[in-house]
């Protein structure tokens, strides 16, 4: 693995760590929050923990549609912030905001309304649903505040402001933790709710969110949202948006989805593989933090060379990126390895839920390379120059042809060994590592997607 390492390459590690940083940090920081969930509602029973976390799929299928619709957006508005329009991306905001408030409004209703049916499609344990109801209602309500607050952020992380996304998402995180001690727990002055603490902190931190992002945008030399630009964009902008983000949409809902379905076959084998599997999902996301930091930060970059027309260089950082997600993911799954104990120490699980763990984390560490590849070709560099229908059916094929059947299979008619299980519907990963390399390979991803509109903004430096 050789690395360049001229004038040109390292103003632009400078730069990609500028952005990686930031948005590594912020989703670690939103890995934390399920992270101390578990471990504070761990202290007060299993139970609650499992309830938790299988109540919390739907926010997971949430923050799916969620994805998808701000990739959309970032491979618009990083194009265009690269080519200085910051008229279109303006008329995008507007636009996404009006559908994420439609969405978010569904699952609102869904999740205030018909908890119960909700909970009995993961699991048919009694204290199971009845701990989800109370925690879905109370965190319905942030549903409403989340999806106006992310695409806030999506925008100001794409128009040079990534840092500020991060500090504001990241405070919201922090006062999540905080109330979540005090109100699982009761201190302090507030009263102890157990679950429904752990929603209720949920809401009021992303009503902190949406709060701050709003007045962020509203400073000088940002992108602003107003209100008449929703009902105004351009049909070509439209369009062009739905062309680029339905695929992103949809490969968010296959994946989304296959992965619930994960959590579908593990909630029917019982509490201690239901308990295992959720800490052994949230310690991945904590440890591939920096992979996802890098693969959304090298997307804007590209995104950026792209909207220039600067094919050539968006390819040479393509290269770059490569390299640096094969070696993050390395590195991360040495980082799990060696913190392992340490995980197994703190969390309170029974004895049989403790094994568990202990073998899904050594799997989770053995094909963390395999994702971080994956995560920066089909998350990253190939949604920047709008090739967004590979990941959609990358993922149906390996997903639902192979890890979804397989597991089921598996868990219900061979009745493997809970971990085996994990194994199995765990390769997904690895199974289409070299796919993604091979499309890659293929350079279709080298497009600028940028239009000339009837107005743009002056040329923002780069």
């Amino acid at each position: 693995m050789k690395f360049n390492w001229n004038k040109e390459n390292a103003a632009f590690y400078r730069k990609l760590f500028s952005l990686v940083l930031p948005i590594a940090f912020q989703q670690f920081m939103l890995a934390a929050v399920s992270a101390s969930d578990a471990l504070m509602l761990g202290f007060v029973n299993q139970d609650a923990l499992s309830a938790a976390s299988l109540a919390g799929q739907i926010t997971f299928v949430f923050n799916l549609f969620m994805g998808g619709l701000t990739m959309g957006t970032s491979i618009l508005a990083a194009q265009y912030y690269g080519k200085g329009d910051m008229d279109s991306i303006e008329r995008i905001f507007a636009y996404v905001m009006k559908i994420s408030f439609l969405i978010s409004a569904v699952f609102f209703l869904a999740s205030f309304l018909v908890p119960e049916k909700l909970m009995q499609f993961f699991t048919q344990e009694p204290q199971l649903i009845t701990g989800g109801i109370v925690y879905l209602r109370i965190v319905a309500v942030s549903y409403l505040f989340t999806g106006i607050s992310q695409i806030y952020l999506c925008i100001l992380k794409n128009t040079g402001f990534a840092v500020k996304s991060m500090i504001i998402g990241s405070m919201a995180v922090i006062v999540n933790i905080l109330l979540n001690f005090s109100l699982i727990f009761g201190l302090f002055f507030f009263p102890k709710l157990g679950i429904a603490g752990a929603a209720l902190a949920t809401s009021v931190s992303k009503l902190l969110e949406m709060g701050w992002a709003q007045a962020e945008s509203m400073r000088k030399n940002h992108a602003r949202f107003h209100l008449k630009l929703c009902f105004s964009v351009q049909p070509q902008l439209k369009k062009d948006y739905w062309r680029y983000s339905l695929p992103m949409l949809g490969d968010y809902l296959v994946w989304g989805l296959g992965f619930t379905m994960y959590s579908v076959i593990m909630g029917h084998l019982g509490n201690d593989a239901v308990a295992a599997n959720s800490i052994a999902n949230i310690v991945k996301n904590l440890i591939v933090s920096f992979c996802t930091g890098l693969a959304n930060g090298g997307g804007i970059l590209v995104g950026n060379e792209l909207g220039m027309g600067n094919l050539s260089r968006a390819r040479t950082v393509g290269e770059i990126l490569w390299k640096l997600a094969l070696f993050s993911g390395m590195a991360s799954g040495l980082l799990l390895i060696i913190l392992t104990p340490l995980i197994l120490n703190v969390t309170v699980l029974s004895p049989q839920a403790t094994q568990y763990l202990k073998g899904m984390l050594i799997l989770c560490a053995c094909y963390m390379a395999a994702k971080s590849i994956n995560m920066m070709t089909i998350a990253g560099v190939f949604p920047a120059g709008g090739d967004s229908r590979f990941g959609l059916i990358c993922d149906t094929v390996t997903m639902w042809g192979f890890a979804v059947p397989v597991g089921f299979l598996a868990a219900f008619y061979f009745h493997l060994p809970v971990v085996a299980v994990f194994f199995l519907i765990n390769l997904d990963e690895v199974v289409k590592v070299p796919a993604a390399i091979w499309h890659y390979k293929q350079y279709g991803w080298l497009k600028n997607i940028t239009r000339e509109t009837e107005s743009s903004a002056a040329a923002i430096g780069y």
